[in-house]
């Protein structure tokens, strides 16, 4: 799977090892920064080129790690198309795939462990949307808001 990595510098040690990870299991892994550890920069310089590369298809799914998960999903989010949501637990890094078509996948690295954040990636690269109508129903609503929003009438 093409895979997406962004991280802001407290989550940078934590992309530079789920990078290495991803690698060794098969994954190519595109990394949209930063390249070096930087304390001055700012999530949403890294972030939001995944997102838009995740809203475009040019990555499958996204990663963002900041400090909390907070500010990385928050910047993801405001990308038409993306659907990025913090995860700190199993259920939810698969669930979010399955029901809510989630493309983005976002860590607070001073909230979990590398271990931790490796068995999130299996469970949320493993998970597929299931179609189901009530969630197409559901996201489709989402999708309607995004376009009220581009349109200036929500």
């Amino acid at each position: 799977m093409r895979i997406g990595i962004a991280s802001d510098h407290a989550g940078f040690a934590l992309k530079q090892q789920l990078t290495n990870a991803l690698c060794k299991a098969g994954h190519e892994v595109v990394d949209f920064g930063p390249s070096s550890l930087d304390p001055g920069d700012d999530y949403p310089d890294y972030v939001v080129p995944l997102a838009r590369n995740v809203a475009s298809g040019e990555v499958e799914r996204g990663m963002a790690i900041c400090g909390s998960g907070v500010g990385a999903s928050v910047a993801a989010n405001k990308v038409k198309g993306v659907r990025a949501a913090m995860v700190h637990d199993i259920f939810s890094a698969h669930q979010g795939v399955e029901d809510d078509d989630m493309n983005v996948i976002c860590f607070g690295a001073r909230v979990l462990g590398e271990a931790l954040a490796w068995d999130l990636t299996e469970a949320f690269l493993a998970a597929r949307f299931s179609g189901q109508e009530r969630h197409r129903r559901r996201l489709a609503k989402v999708a309607a808001l995004e376009n009220e929003l581009d349109r200036g009438t929500a």
